[in-house]
């Protein structure tokens, strides 16, 4: 296996992994399509989210064109590196997924249809890759912001692998954890396909669809 291949599909560890730096990467201040500030603080009685479901240009677009969604952003999160830029998330070298920021309103839209969408957007059964986007920033993710969360995303993963399993689909290696940093993106990969619209976009589900 060459040394590209070892980091497209195995997390790094000691040495291979990237130093970053200290201060955050420059990005946009203001959501292109929402008009919003991009950071915190947000809008009382929001809560957030963060998921990876594969290129994170395609995933963003998913999610902040739902009713009750108030903010999205693309970021790194999951790894290792400090503040680290594109050409190093791809490298393989600090760890991080690409990564979407949902800030949503609870009255409005609830984590389960967050999750519904989460699942039928993407393949979670691929492990270190989506579609023809391979290597470690590619895999299926749900960073919880609260206990809470991470308690119904387990039970919802544990749902939709049978489900899967049903249509003959393996095992789901979406990771569930507790969310760490999240790593603001460069702002030329924020709400990028609405500024490209004929971008590219690597986003495809299963097909198979989440019941609750």
């Amino acid at each position: 296996m060459s040394l590209n291949e070892r980091f497209n599909q195995q997390m790094p560890k000691g040495a291979d992994v990237l130093p970053g730096r200290s201060e955050p990467i420059p990005t946009l201040e203001k959501h292109a399509v929402l008009g919003v500030p991009l950071k915190p603080p947000f809008a009382a009685g929001t809560d957030s989210l963060i998921l990876g479901l594969g290129c994170f240009w395609g995933a963003e677009k998913r999610f902040w064109a739902l009713k009750g969604v108030r903010v999205t952003a693309v970021g790194y999160t999951g790894g290792i590196t400090p503040n680290p830029t594109y050409e190093e998330v791809c490298s393989g070298c600090t760890g991080h997924n690409e990564a979407v920021l949902v800030v949503f309103d609870p009255k409005v839209i609830c984590l389960g249809e967050l999750l519904t969408c989460f699942w039928e957007s993407h393949n979670p059964t691929q492990g270190m890759r989506q579609g023809n986007d391979t290597g470690t920033q590619y895999r299926s993710g749900i960073y919880a912001n609260s206990k809470q969360q991470y308690t119904e995303a387990e039970v919802a993963k544990a749902r939709y692998a049978q489900q899967l399993s049903q249509e003959g689909f393996g095992e789901i290696t979406t990771e569930v954890c507790m969310a760490g940093d999240f790593f603001y993106a460069e702002a030329y990969h924020q709400q990028y396909l609405f500024k490209n619209p004929n971008g590219y976009c690597g986003l495809g589900g299963t097909g198979v669809a989440y019941i609750e």
